[in-house]
């Protein structure tokens, strides 16, 4: 059975039973600010557990991508060592809201497993919790007793908190659970030990598969339990040890889930892959051949979650879930250059199999295959850069060394300023017969940790709800005022934010930060005070008002009020991204297509694919273009609430790694058309003016530009009349500044020239001078001498000097003159047959040389420069200088 047909039938069987089928949500989260990724398949639910939304149906099925990556489900370090943890994995669920409960839930998993798919039930084991005394949670009778009906008795397993008691956090919804676990071993592996000491114990071939989640309780901050007011099943099967189940295996990485990743790798680098049925020994051979599966195991995993991340929305960055994913990627790099030999960009190269392989469920990667490719590769070369100059400084580490041991310290800035991996440092220094100080490196690890965990450290009360039942309404579209009663409250505390409150009203007129538009500003005003609101969030479908202090009587009427100076700011902006967007779109290319985006009262930000700096030209184009659309005075034409595939047939651009519902918002100008939940202009004339501010690469195939409207461009043009007026005045006040500027420029020129004759003399003369000075030391002709010349000079005179022999070593000193104050400068020449015959290197003479005149630099080595700011050190770096040659 191949991995699509388990897909189909668990689906499938499901449907027959009254479920709808939904598709994945993006596995990149943008509006749950509680999760970077999507770590499970409930938490696109959440909302429903919670009682904060209403589902399409009370039965849902579906397969989510999930990323556990960091937090508390975290599997990163586990993947690659074993067979059957994943970064990216599939999660097949079912769900059902308020609906059916255990008896449904068991008889439906056994009939799937033993039925459908006919898993031998002699392979099977199944969890019941134990329950709690503690907490007062009973013993799960009910589930003990639907599974005895099923099941042997002494197949059944009495399972713990840990491992039968489900949470959604330290908060929320939870309840006991039933997990199912498969035992895949030999008969006579069986014979030899019992499948069911084997169970939770971390045996590869003894795994759960399924976990069905009885959510009953309610945890609230305190850590006591309250119920639900309604009782929700949610389960969770593993669809990679699923398919290793019943295709045979005793590896996930054995399944036709992996198998065309790794023969394609295998392909690239010429390493072979061993299954997990090829038993290794304690040779050394067995050895290697285990780092190598280990390293492919990493690589065929981790290019998934990348993928699947980028092509979901989430670029590789330096912060935030885009830090995560470059750290995912770094480490499939670091294992491929480390155990597979890949010095060259290569993974890559395994995107277009696992489109071909997965695109037909999840078309979002064949979609963006080509952007997902070149993002890659462009993070590829760049690490494999930072890896190059780690390597270097890693040199320098161990030449500094005077013992065996290597400083944890000194590892550990290696890691967190060049991001060089710790692994790969100890496997260096064992190869040089040196050790690290692993004890130095947690030491220094774990401070980081701990001074960033109190940095982000957060404190949540539970929700006082003051007025049950409500379900929040959004009248902003209409409204930037209204009547309101505040429903529900609660404090939170953090080291980042300290104390704030968050107010859930009625109805409310703030938008919430989403759609990449910054939450309103505003006021609640009572009769007796005014409450500042500072931000506006939506979290599990609740839309939260920041406030840092709280009413005095939190159950009078308000009036919420939105500041609409900041918010009409916000609306221009964003209206002005659509009509780029369609500007991009029109002058460049239909491949463009909207990355991210950041709308402020400020400024915009658009982020979109495109393989190319945008010339002069087309930014004029651009800029052009929108503001043709802003003079044409187009009106807002919005559709609210209307079917999504029947906005899409009529035009609306859809964005990928977006979660929409069955029907949506679109937002029209002219031929413009978006689906779109933010805020807008009533017409395009509103925004006044549109002007770009700069445009760069944010990564491989992704552009950056930063725009202003209205009142900002008002001030960007004051501004420039202001410095205008300061030039003229610099000037003094010419009839023709132009003409004035490019007379300048023509002088400057001239002067140069004559400057640069002057120094050609100088040199010349100098040249002669120094000549007399050069002294013969083992063999060497050396001169270390400080010149009164400009860098320029300086390398010439080197070169002039070098030209007379093949055995110069030379160190010139320099001191120029700018903004800022006197700069020292050191230049190196060592001809280049002392380069090979003497082992001199330019580049690290500069490297410690320029520490006396604290700076630093490089270059071949036959020739290096060495910037600083301490012109008092020129003298000792000089005089340091022979013993290069001593």
């Amino acid at each position: 059975m191949t991995s699509q047909d388990v897909r189909k039938q668990f689906l499938d069987f499901f449907a027959s039973n009254g479920h709808l089928i939904v598709p994945s949500a993006p596995i990149v989260l943008k509006d749950d600010p509680t999760l970077m990724f999507n770590n499970s398949g409930m938490a696109q639910f959440k909302e429903y557990f919670l009682g904060n939304g209403t589902p399409k149906s009370n039965r849902i099925a579906d397969t989510q991508k999930c990323l556990r990556v960091s937090g508390k489900h975290n599997d990163l370090e586990d993947v690659g060592f074993d067979t059957y943890h994943h970064t990216m994995f599939e999660m097949l669920g079912n769900w059902s809201f308020g609906d059916y409960f255990k008896k449904e839930a068991i008889s439906w998993a056994w009939q799937l497993l033993t039925e459908v798919y006919k898993i031998p039930k002699e392979n099977l084991y199944v969890s019941v919790f134990e329950g709690n005394p503690a907490e007062n949670v009973p013993f799960d009778q009910e589930a003990w007793d639907i599974w005895k009906e099923l099941i042997n008795e002494d197949r059944i397993i009495l399972g713990n908190k840990k491992d039968n008691f489900w949470e959604m956090g330290d908060q929320g919804p939870c309840g006991p659970c039933s997990e199912i676990h498969v035992d895949l071993r030999t008969a006579d592996e069986k014979a030899l030990v019992s499948g069911k000491s084997l169970v939770n114990n971390d045996h590869p071939q003894v795994v759960e598969i399924w976990n069905n989640v009885f959510m009953e309780f309610n945890r609230k901050a305190d850590g006591s339990l309250e119920k639900l007011p309604a009782k929700h099943v949610d389960t969770g099967m593993g669809f990679e040890r699923l398919c290793m189940a019943l295709q045979g295996k005793t590896s996930n990485y054995d399944t036709d889930v992996f198998t065309p990743l790794i023969e394609k790798l295998e392909q690239i680098t010429g390493f072979k892959y061993t299954s997990n049925d090829v038993i290794l020994n304690d040779s050394e051979e067995s050895k290697e051949q285990n780092k190598t599966n280990i390293a492919i195991r990493v690589v065929v995993d981790h290019v998934r979650a990348v993928a699947f991340a980028i092509a979901d929305g989430q670029l590789p960055s330096n912060t935030g879930a885009g830090y995560v994913i470059r750290r995912i990627l770094r480490r499939a790099i670091r294992y491929g250059f480390t155990f597979l030999n890949t010095k060259e960009p290569f993974v890559n190269q395994l995107v277009a199999v696992l489109a071909n392989q997965m695109g037909e469920f999840f078309p979002e990667i064949k979609a963006q295959q080509q952007l997902v490719t070149n993002v890659i590769r462009e993070e590829e070369a760049s690490f494999l850069r930072t890896l190059d100059q780690g390597l270097q400084l890693l040199d320098k580490v161990i030449e500094d060394e005077k013992g065996k041991i290597v400083a944890g310290t000194k590892a550990f800035e290696l890691y967190d300023t060049f991001g060089f991996p710790i692994d790969l440092t100890a496997l260096i220094l064992r190869e040089k017969g040196l050790e690290l100080d692993e004890v130095g490196f947690t030491v220094a690890m774990q401070e980081q940790k701990n001074r960033s965990r109190a940095a982000s450290e957060v404190s949540t009360e539970d929700w006082s709800v003051l007025i049950p039942g409500n379900v929040e309404t959004f009248v902003g579209y209409d409204q930037i005022e209204n009547e309101v009663k505040i429903t529900r409250i609660r404090k939170v505390d953090s080291k980042k934010d300290g104390v704030l409150y968050q107010i859930v009203l009625d109805n409310t007129p703030f938008y919430p930060e989403g759609g990449g538009q910054v939450g309103d500003k505003g006021n609640l005003i009572s009769a007796n005070e005014t409450i500042e609101i500072i931000d506006t969030k939506k979290e599990n479908n609740l839309i939260l008002h920041f406030a840092k202090k709280l009413p005095e009587n939190v159950n009078a009427s308000f009036v919420a009020k939105v500041n609409s100076d900041l918010r009409s700011l916000s609306s221009r902006n964003h209206s002005a991204t659509h009509l780029m967007h369609q500007a991009l779109r029109s002058i460049l290319g239909t491949h463009v297509e909207q990355k991210g985006s950041l709308v402020n009262p400020n400024y915009l930000r658009f982020d979109f694919s495109h393989f190319a700096k945008l010339t002069e030209t087309e930014l004029q184009q651009v800029e052009d273009f929108v503001n043709a659309r802003i003079q044409e005075q187009l009106p807002l034409i919005e559709r609210r609430d209307i079917p999504f595939a029947q906005a899409v047939e009529e035009g609306a651009m859809a964005l990928f790694g977006e979660k929409y519902g069955d029907h949506v918002r679109a937002i029209k100008f002219g031929n413009s058309m978006e689906l779109c939940g933010g805020i807008h202009v009533k017409n395009t004339a509103e925004i006044w003016h549109f002007k770009i501010i700069s445009e760069g690469a944010v990564a491989a195939g992704i552009r950056r530009i930063e725009a202003i409207t209205s009142d900002a461009v008002k001030a960007h043009f004051a501004s420039y009349e202001t410095t205008l007026n300061e030039v003229k005045t610099a000037l003094k006040n010419p009839q023709d500044i132009l003409k004035a500027v490019h007379s300048m420029q023509e002088d400057n020129a001239k002067l140069s020239k004559q400057i640069e004759a002057l120094v050609k003399d100088k040199v010349k003369n100098l040249k002669a001078s120094l000549i007399a000075e050069i002294q013969e030391i083992n063999g060497v002709q050396f001169l270390a001498k400080q010149v009164d010349l400009n860098p320029e000079g300086a390398k010439d005179l080197a070169y002039e000097l070098g030209n007379l022999g093949n055995n110069l070593f030379l160190v010139l000193a320099t001191v120029n003159l700018d903004a800022s104050g006197e700069k020292p400068m050191l230049t190196c020449y060592v001809s280049k047959e002392l380069v090979a015959e003497k082992n001199l290197n330019a580049g690290q003479v500069v490297r410690e040389l320029g520490k006396y005149i604290q700076g630093g630099g490089g270059g071949q080595p036959f020739f290096a420069t060495a910037g600083g700011k301490h012109v008092a050190g020129i003298q000792q770096a000089l005089a340091k200088a022979i013993d290069f040659v001593k």
